[in-house]
């Protein structure tokens, strides 16, 4: 070990680094032959530090070791000198697998033999300086300096880096002089949202659409997978690719793969905005494929609730497809893979194939004919559940060795009945439905990231074409539970009626509370297509769901805590018509009676003034909202246990008076309504975390999560909506109609309230 250290160091490695490259026993024998071989070639010169970094740095991404003593030369004769250099040169061997390579076509991609002079240089950088000229005497120092050093590196492909960025910096300060305290004074913060995910930018953001078209994510182009970090290429791979071309025309493919076992939640709408976005973006198709590999889970209600709510969120999949569209397919390629050595039947028990440390199968070098004959056997249902599986022969990257291949079910199948006894787990199905449909992009939050090198490695064992995977951050919301089996239980304890209870985060309960589609997809724009997992408060979330209903959802005036109120001096009843939004009286209006006996909030009524108090009192008159009048009170009627029940008012055109410190709303002749207020369902931030709630999420729930009021009342014009029709109570809050609702009796859920109104007391 210590010869091998001191190998490593002389070649330019640190002691530390030198010691952590011993540790991986592939990477440090491939290192020693490199270094073997860069000795062999110069004889009784040292291999200085540079070459030695560029030798480390090639023997850890190369794929191909056939090209280890090929790339070697060129970087001990000083052929490849820069690490952009290797990186092209990586790149090219990727995508021309082949033996005879044209030496000539490898040396141009790779910059061997060009010299960039200062002089070309100091032009270079002149120029695209002068390009962008206006625009850095308008901005100085607070110019995007990264736009020059870009557009030189584009035009200086192979001058060193460290170079142009001095000579960057050097016209720069030429051509501006030196900073002054206005260029170091602090930029001042940008805040914006999107108001339109899919296509309207507010401020300086990006909408969702900007964020997932062309280069923004650095995602590989069709049909250039091997250019992909990791990617596996072998002798196959460019013809495979090839075909794929083919076939789809260069075509970008992504899927929505949700399994039809429970009902979305927050979190999958952002894996569909970011899968049917990032396809119709850049001009793609997006398939909805169900992932029903499991049938003892699986019921229809499930299926048909996702496909809804796909189309609810505004996309349209090119294709709906199910794995088990391919069940024989997907067997025969089981056989196949059997009959190259890669599989194998296994006979360890389910318990034991649980957690990383599992115990080798003693049955891993079975004979081909033994695992096909036991293959055959399950399918036929001559074993019993548990009792044999088929396991892969590959270690995933999180370190769990051979995964589940096939297992036995005696459940019928959702859409195949009793044809089946054994179903493909997710390990074995996901990537081979991929690359059946020919996807070039499979997309997946980053706990599915362990699973890459399974997926990679099953393709290729099948020599079938392999698409690329890349994985995105999840999107967390606090305050709730989004797990199938922690809903199952607040359904099945009564806390919560079913999966569409408004005070969930499933798709269906945000549709039923009255959650606008466009405003979740808004919620998906801002939270941004990131890597890292993102928790979000669910104000954040509110916040977008009031913009949309603040210029969408009609105004209607509705009285919660009713109090009656007899105008003694009305001189006839009479209409009143109402603007449907004040903001903007074009878009239409309604009319609604004015009568002598009308409808107030009781908290709108003091009998006692208290000092701010702008409403109703014996002593202070106000207003009533799109009526033109102004009530005074006359007399406060009381019932038998002394609470206020009537007030006799006497009104006052707006005209003839001083204006009120205040106007308020008011029902006149209205309906009767059922009116449902919901809060947040738990008490802590995060109810599964046994920290903040150590008796488990079902002891931190909120009592005061949902307050039902049966007889509000609501004015005539919201008597003809429709199921999720959305309306703006005033100065209550945002509400919609709920399925409950009858032709006797309509139901409203709060969708969300009114923003903070700091002049309200």
């Amino acid at each position: 070990m210590a010869d091998a250290v001191s190998i490593f160091m002389s070649v330019g490695l640190s002691e530390q680094k030198a010691k952590e490259t011993l540790k991986n026993e592939a990477l440090s024998s491939t290192f020693k032959k490199a270094i073997e071989q860069a000795q062999g070639l110069l004889g009784s010169a040292s291999i200085d530090k540079t070459a030695g970094t560029l030798l480390y740095n090639m023997v850890t991404r190369l794929k191909d070791y056939n090209r280890l003593s090929f790339l070697t030369k060129y970087i001990v004769t000083r052929k490849i000198t820069s690490e952009l250099q290797l990186s092209a040169a990586l790149d090219f061997i990727k995508s021309h697998p082949q033996e005879n390579m044209d030496r000539l076509e490898f040396e141009a991609a790779c910059g061997v033999g060009v010299m960039v002079t200062p002089e070309q240089i100091e032009d270079v950088v002149e120029l695209i300086i002068r390009k962008h000229k206006d625009q850095l005497l308008a901005e100085r120092y607070r110019f995007n300096m990264g736009i020059l050093m870009g557009e030189a590196r584009t035009a200086l492909k192979w001058a060193d880096g460290k170079m142009v960025k001095n000579e960057v910096d050097m016209q720069v300060l030429h051509f501006l002089g030196p900073k002054t305290e206005a260029d170091l004074e602090k930029k001042p913060k940008v805040y914006f949202y999107c108001l339109d995910a899919l296509s309207k930018v507010s401020g300086l953001g990006k909408s969702l659409m900007e964020q997932l078209r062309g280069e923004a994510l650095k995602f590989h182009k069709p049909g250039e997978n091997y250019k992909t970090e990791g990617y596996v290429v072998t002798s196959n791979t460019m013809n495979l690719l090839k075909k794929h071309l083919e076939e789809t025309g260069g075509q970008v493919r992504s899927r929505f793969p949700p399994e039809p076992n429970g009902i979305l939640h927050i979190g999958h709408a952002k894996a569909i905005n970011f899968n049917f976005g990032f396809a119709k973006a850049n001009n793609g198709i997006c398939f909805l494929r169900y992932d029903d590999t499991n049938p003892e889970k699986e019921e229809e209600k499930y299926f048909t609730a996702i496909k809804e709510m796909v189309e609810w969120l505004g996309y349209k999949p090119f294709s709906v497809t199910h794995a088990s569209d391919h069940f024989q397919l997907l067997y025969d390629l089981a056989v196949d893979l059997i009959c190259r050595g890669h599989a194998y039947m296994c006979h360890q028990r389910g318990e034991e194939l649980k957690g990383h440390n599992i115990p080798p199968s003693p049955w891993r070098e079975r004979p081909v004919e033994e695992s096909l004959l036991l293959f055959d056997r399950m399918r036929k249902g001559m074993f019993a559940e548990g009792e044999v599986t088929l396991r892969m022969k590959m270690v995933m990257e999180d370190g769990k060795m051979d995964p589940v291949a096939y297992r036995i079910k005696y459940t019928p199948h959702h859409r195949t009945g009793d044809t089946w006894c054994i179903y493909p787990t997710y390990d074995y199905t996901h990537c081979l439905c991929d690359s059946i449909e020919n996807i070039t992009h499979s997309l997946c939050t980053k706990e599915f990231q362990s699973r890459r090198s399974s997926y990679f490695w099953l393709c290729n064992a099948l020599d079938l074409y392999c698409p690329v995977q890349w994985e995105y951050g999840r999107l967390n919301l606090t305050y709730t539970v989004v797990s199938k089996r922690k809903i199952i239980k607040l359904v099945e304890t009564g806390i919560v009626r079913d999966w569409d209870d408004p005070r969930l985060f499933t798709l269906t309960a945000l549709r039923r509370r009255g959650f606008p589609s466009q405003a979740i997809n808004n919620f998906c724009a801002r939270v941004g297509v990131t890597v890292a997992q993102t928790t979000m408060e669910p104000h954040l979330l509110e916040s977008c769901v009031r913009e949309v209903l603040n210029d969408t959802a009609p105004r209607a005036m509705a009285i919660l805590e009713p109090l009656k109120v007899t105008i003694t001096n009305l001189p006839t009843n009479k209409e009143v018509r109402v603007p449907d939004f004040p903001a903007n009286e074009a878009k239409g209006s309604h009319v609604v009676p004015f009568s002598k006996t009308i409808f107030i909030e009781q908290s709108d009524f003091r009998e006692v003034m208290e000092k701010g108090y702008k409403r109703l009192t014996p002593d202070q008159p106000v207003g009533l909202r799109h009526a033109g009048y102004v009530i005074s009170v006359q007399r406060v009627i009381k019932d038998g246990c002394g609470k206020v029940c009537e007030l006799e008012v006497t009104c006052a055109s707006s005209d003839s008076v001083e204006k009120p410190k205040a106007f308020i709303h008011w029902v006149s002749d209205p309906l009767r309504c059922e009116v449902r207020l919901y809060e947040r369902l738990f008490l802590h931030k995060n109810p599964e975390d046994p920290a903040e709630v150590p008796a488990g999420f079902l002891s931190d729930i909120n009592p005061n999560s949902l307050t039902g009021i049966e007889c509000a009342l609501v004015d005539h014009s919201v008597g003809k909506a429709k199921v999720f029709d959305k309306f703006q109570f005033e100065r209550v809050g945002y509400f919609s109609l709920d399925p409950d609702s009858t032709s006797e009796k309509l139901v409203f859920n709060r969708t969300v309230t009114l923003k903070e109104d700091p002049g309200k007391m």
